[in-house]
């Protein structure tokens, strides 16, 4: 078992974004696993995606140094000691996000020049922005380059952000379940889970600490509408199909359920696992994070300076690729991974990409697959450590 502890980092040196805001002064909440070398070279980005953080792996432990339940990091299937990302020979780093709500400065915590909570006045961030920072935590702790940076979803697009912003500060980027940019889809996905937060109204502009409340059933609509988006049809049959819950299958007559139905009463199992997700999400997450994140979601495409050409904008990587995608992911589908290697190709640059087969939609890549993990550990043993 491997125990876990937040730390903290505060920059007083002020940090341009790409918005043309200045944030004056900024806090990095993150984790590390494992030992940096003597080399200082054996160091490991883990980016996190929409609603993860920088609590990557291992259990937090209680005043007598217990683990606490269910306290395990985002990725711990994937990242701990003989695991696949195996921290008995890499140094892990896990680092909370700008504009997220896990520790690091962000809507919920307060401006460092009026004393108020930054709420909707916090600036728009962007996964470029979020590289810069999380450079500048790497300068704090003496690493210069790194062995790898590695993502999944809006984690994989930092990885692929980190190629072409710093360089020859990696040596590999391990791209999973990610794109260049989104689709007009993804983006439409993305703008009703807005609109559902900002039309609460306990939303308040924003500002709804303020009024004392929180957007509770706008955040619920949109982590239900992500949740769908995230399982694949399969799955979904799988685990559900068309099942009524218990109750509900019990006394199933034509004048129950159109009762029911009236009243808006939860028939389905989907129906109720949903709901579920949504309440969940809706108490621990916050409203402004979700826009502020979707949207750097949305903006993300390196191939827009350069009209268009993603061969073009990857010509500046040197890093060697591992990208790897999932069959049943629509949200995040192969061929948009292919899109990354194809583009790599051009360049003559090195890539390695597996398509693996499993029913599992978007969330393959924080679920446990011996094929997934497998290949993981083999680039990690073979060509990260080479």
């Amino acid at each position: 078992m491997m125990f876990a502890r937040e730390q903290f980092m505060d920059f007083d040196q002020p940090l341009p974004l790409a918005s043309g805001a200045v944030l004056p002064s900024f806090r990095l909440a993150y984790e590390t696993y494992g030992e940096l070398n003597a080399q200082r070279d054996n160091a490991v980005l883990i980016c996190h995606a929409l609603n993860a953080s920088h609590h990557v792996a291992g259990v937090y432990a209680d005043a007598q140094g217990e683990a606490i339940a269910k306290s395990e990091g985002w990725w711990d299937n994937m990242v701990g000691p003989g695991k696949a990302v195996d921290t008995n020979r890499w140094f892990v780093i896990g680092v909370n996000n700008l504009g997220s709500c896990f520790g690091s400065s962000g809507p919920a915590t307060t401006h460092p020049q009026t004393g108020e909570l930054w709420g909707a006045d916090f600036p728009v961030v962007t996964v470029e922005d979020w590289v810069h920072a999380q450079a500048r935590l790497l300068d704090a702790l003496g690493i210069e380059q790194l062995a790898a940076v590695m993502g999944g979803s809006l984690g994989g697009m930092q990885a692929l952000s980190w190629t072409l912003q710093y360089p020859t500060r990696m040596r590999h980027a391990v791209v999973i379940a990610s794109a260049p940019n989104l689709t007009a889809e993804n983006i439409a996905f993305n703008e009703v889970a807005r609109r559902a937060i900002v039309t609460d109204p306990d939303f308040h502009g924003g500002h709804y600490r303020r009024h004392n409340t929180l957007p509770r059933r706008g955040l619920r609509i949109a982590r239900m509408i992500g949740h769908i988006t995230y399982l694949s049809d399969d799955v979904m049959n799988e685990k559900f199909g068309r099942a009524l819950r218990a109750a509900a299958d019990a006394s199933a007559d034509v004048e129950r359920l159109a009762y029911h139905f009236t009243t808006h009463d939860v028939e389905f199992q989907i129906e109720s696992y949903l709901r579920h997700q949504g309440d969940k999400f809706a108490e621990y997450f916050d409203a402004n994070t979700y826009l502020l994140i979707t949207r750097a979601l949305d903006y993300f495409d390196p191939a827009r300076r350069h009209e268009g050409r993603l061969s073009s904008a990857l010509a500046a990587a040197k890093a060697q690729f591992l990208v790897i995608s999932f069959s049943t992911d629509w949200r995040f589908a192969p061929s948009r991974s292919r899109e990354i290697v194809r583009a790599l190709l051009d360049n003559h640059q090195e890539v390695s990409y597996a398509e693996i087969d499993a029913p599992h939609g978007h969330d393959a890549f924080l679920l446990d697959d011996a094929r997934y993990h497998q290949l993981v550990r083999a680039y990690f043993d073979h060509k990260v450590g080479a």
